[in-house]
């Protein structure tokens, strides 16, 4: 009741916006709040349509090991990443996995720049920006990339653009530099947004990837919220505050935006036509005549690798949406992790994890097993009960009830574990659905990726045949033969229905059901033997 409580009060506190300073000289040019007019046409440059076309003139291109990136001069903003470890399908390896695109039906671009309080003239998104080359490459043995796009306008202002590449890293460095060549201070902000196309998922019980949450998210500093689009077309979302982020999310990756940790920034989310805009400004900033100013938004555009997000954002990690059950799945992630760490292979750690549960669970399924193994032997005595008292079924009840007392055996017992196990059932069900770790990690022989069904069928088979012989170690429900028929059907059910689970949770459930087959097995022979 507690944990409802705080999660209602995240979700619905109200959003407090901080007050702006009282001199009309550092009023921030704000992002777009309904009925206020911004100063001077800032509405206009943030809210600008600006759709691209269907081909960039002179893009800037970058090849890391892990990126291939096209930069639109016209704002010199990412309007195009592939990642070439991260293949679309398994089976075509030179097709890589495209987040950001600058083709309109696909459109998802980062779009910065930096707002002028006094100036019409400023370096922002739909200005033009010069790179010394048109291509570059990370060496291979270099570390890190820096590319340099400089403002080409001239005048009393000089701006550039600095992108800094490390190797094996998705976090890519946006600082953004400006020169103040005037005699009087300049007054402004930095801005950082992301533009996506909202294409809503169709829901598929077979398309694990419609399991995933795929939209905007919004990040205060301690946790995020997921943003519904439609609610965005009515009513624009604007906040304030300190360590947040705002992210584009979908099944396995992630772009994201964090702006520095310790600065007040202003955050906007709305719809503009068929995308949605979510925007990162700053509090506003004064150069003197001759000075420089200095900003820097981290980027990460790629897989949801946790290690990455969490150096890149405070709690970005948290784009790997485990739901409600984050509390639980997040160790049981680490786990899985240090057990790859040992096996190497995604399928013997999940056995492995599988194992180290069902020990922390022993003692508990242990008691439970020897009271369904007395149930078991008192199966002959209940029949003759039921024989006896075949026309008063409240005398068998009670009858049941007394025998049930005097052997000290509990028929309620089997359901504890299984309940106890349900949260950590569900829990593993997000890490192997959520984690990329898992994305096409093949196990052995026919299972290639862990992350799907699996093609054949043989896992979900197998596990229903382990159901059944795990049902014919335990006793029947003979006191109801309408319980005990569900109860057959239920191997059946649970075997269609795993069909379309991922690979790794039914080898999970497998592993789980031999387990407690072979622990069930041990402990009735005990029993039998005493």
């Amino acid at each position: 009741m507690w944990l409802t409580y705080r999660a209602w009060v995240t979700d619905y506190q109200p959003i407090v916006l901080e007050e702006q300073a009282s001199s009309s000289e550092q009023q921030l040019p704000e992002i777009l709040v309904e009925g206020t007019e911004l100063t001077p046409d800032l509405s206009a440059v943030l809210s600008s349509d600006n759709t691209p076309q269907q081909s960039l003139s002179a893009p800037v291109r970058i090849r890391t090991d892990v990126f291939d990136v096209t930069i639109d001069k016209q704002g010199g903003d990412l309007v195009r990443v592939d990642l070439p470890g991260y293949p679309v399908d398994k089976d075509v390896p030179d097709v890589p996995m495209r987040l950001l695109d600058f083709v309109d039906a696909e459109r998802w671009v980062f779009q910065s720049g930096l707002r002028t309080v006094e100036e019409d003239i400023e370096p922002n998104h739909l200005a033009t920006f010069q790179s010394a080359r048109p291509e570059y490459v990370l060496g291979l043995d270099e570390e890190e990339l820096q590319v340099s796009l400089n403002w080409e306008e001239e005048g009393p202002l000089a701006a550039e653009k600095v992108y800094t590449f490390r190797r094996g890293q998705y976090s890519i460095e946006l600082k953004m530099l400006l020169e103040n060549r005037s005699d009087v201070i300049w007054r402004g902000a930095a801005y950082a947004q992301m533009v996506r196309r909202n294409i809503p998922l169709d829901r598929s019980f077979t398309d694990v990837d419609s399991y995933s949450f795929r939209g905007p998210v919004l990040s205060d500093g301690n946790g995020y919220e997921k943003l519904d689009v439609d609610d965005l077309a009515e009513t624009p979302l604007v906040q304030s505050n300190v360590g947040g982020w705002l992210a584009g999310i979908q099944h396995h990756f992630v772009a994201a935006v964090v702006p520095p940790p310790d600065e007040q920034i202003n955050y906007q989310a709305s719809v503009r036509g068929s995308d949605y805009v979510i925007t990162a400004l700053s509090g506003v900033k004064e150069i003197p005549p001759g000075g420089e100013l200095e900003f820097v938004f981290q980027l990460f555009v790629g897989p949801k690798l946790q290690n990455q997000l969490a150096a890149t954002g405070n709690k970005l990690e948290q784009t790997v949406d485990y739901g409600k059950l984050t509390i639980l799945s997040q160790p049981l992630f680490w786990l899985l992790s240090k057990a790859h760490s040992y096996v190497g292979n995604w399928g013997l750690a999940i056995i492995l994890v599988t194992l180290l549960i069902k020990l922390a669970f022993y003692k508990l399924t242990a008691a439970s097993g020897r009271s369904m193994a007395k149930l078991r032997q008192l199966q002959p005595r209940m029949k003759a009960l039921q024989e006896q008292y075949k026309d008063n079924r409240e005398e068998l009840t009670r009858k049941t009830m007394e025998m049930y007392k005097r052997e000290k055996v509990n028929p309620a017992a089997g359901c504890l574990p299984i309940l106890i196990q349900m949260p950590f059932f569900f829990a593993f069900y997000w890490v192997l659905i959520e984690s990329v770790e898992m994305r096409q990690a093949p196990f052995m022989l026919w299972i290639n990726d862990l992350s799907t069904r699996d093609p054949f069928f043989i896992l979900p088979v197998l596990n229903g045949a382990a159901m059944f012989f795990q049902q014919k170690l335990n006793p029947s429900p003979a006191t109801d033969p309408m319980q005990a028929k569900v109860l057959q059907f239920m191997p059946v059910a649970f075997s269609v229905m795993f069909a379309f689970f991922p690979a790794g949770l039914v080898l999970y459930w497998l592993t789980n059901a031999v387990l407690s087959i072979a622990q069930q097995w041990r402990i009735n022979k005990l029993v039998a033997g005493q």
